[in-house]
């Protein structure tokens, strides 16, 4: 016979919102966000914590404007208040941010997809690198990838002279050609392996790339790594999996 005692039904609290380990940092838009995006809750497998950055825009990120910078920190300090165990952000060029939303949230933070390039390099054979595609060339800086922890010579290249992917995204327009944007990211793919024979993998610096990662994968024949490969790497280690019986027990500091 299995004895209850008076503390095996006792909850504890603490927190705001509960269930929901990664908190998700968000720019103002209005475009759409169809399944895989990040900030579509239908791309996750587990339940995610969602902050919008009022007035934060592409463009306002591009400038680096020091409002909006407050403005992601504190967005994610209130993230953190309300429930999050880590922070990520749905903007790649926010590696620069990387340091101080860490010191500021006081949680793990994984706050670009770039931050996979020097792990994934690790992996590659000898002779091969790891390349990104971005939105902006222009945009995505030495300084970027630095700060993620990339060599400044990471091959790159962008979607910026495509027809539709940038498009919807700077004109934040609320309808898009789903098909022409996906053939913007497999061009843009295609570029960087053209110029780059050494690339062995690709990783996709913009957080609305997603959605295109298997039909870039399929089209180069290499792994392709993006905002969603991370951040489900990044929750299983804020949330691992409990395998049960019989490695799962009663454990006494669950009270």
């Amino acid at each position: 016979m299995i004895q209850a005692t008076r503390h095996e039904r006792t909850a504890h609290g603490g927190m705001t919102v509960y269930g929901a380990r990664v908190g998700i940092l968000m720019l103002d838009t209005l475009f759409p966000r169809i399944p895989g995006d990040m900030c579509n809750a239908l791309t996750w497998p587990f339940p995610v914590l969602f902050k919008v950055v009022r007035n934060a825009t592409a463009a306002s990120v591009a400038e680096r404007s020091q409002s909006m910078r407050e403005d992601f920190m504190a967005a994610g300090e209130e993230l953190v208040a309300e429930g999050a165990d880590g922070i990520t952000t749905n903007v790649g060029y926010l590696s620069l941010f990387q340091d101080e939303l860490a010191a500021r949230c006081g949680v793990p933070v994984a706050a670009s997809s770039l931050m996979q390039i020097p792990f994934i390099e690790r992996l590659l054979p000898p002779g091969k690198r790891a390349g990104v595609v971005t939105f902006s060339t222009a945009t995505l800086g030495a300084d970027h990838l630095e700060a993620a922890g990339a060599r400044p010579d990471t091959p790159v290249a962008g979607t910026e002279n495509g027809v539709e992917f940038n498009r919807f995204i700077g004109d934040n327009d609320t309808r898009m050609d789903v098909a022409a944007a996906e053939r913007d990211l497999l061009d843009a793919g295609r570029d960087l392996v053209s110029r780059h024979p050494e690339v062995g993998a690709v990783i996709l610096e913009c957080t609305n790339m997603t959605p295109y990662a298997r039909a870039m994968s399929e089209a180069l024949a290499l792994p392709v790594y993006s905002i969603y490969s991370f951040v489900c790497w990044f929750h299983g280690g804020l949330a691992p999996r409990d395998f049960g019986h019989p490695g799962s027990a009663r454990r006494e500091w669950r009270g």
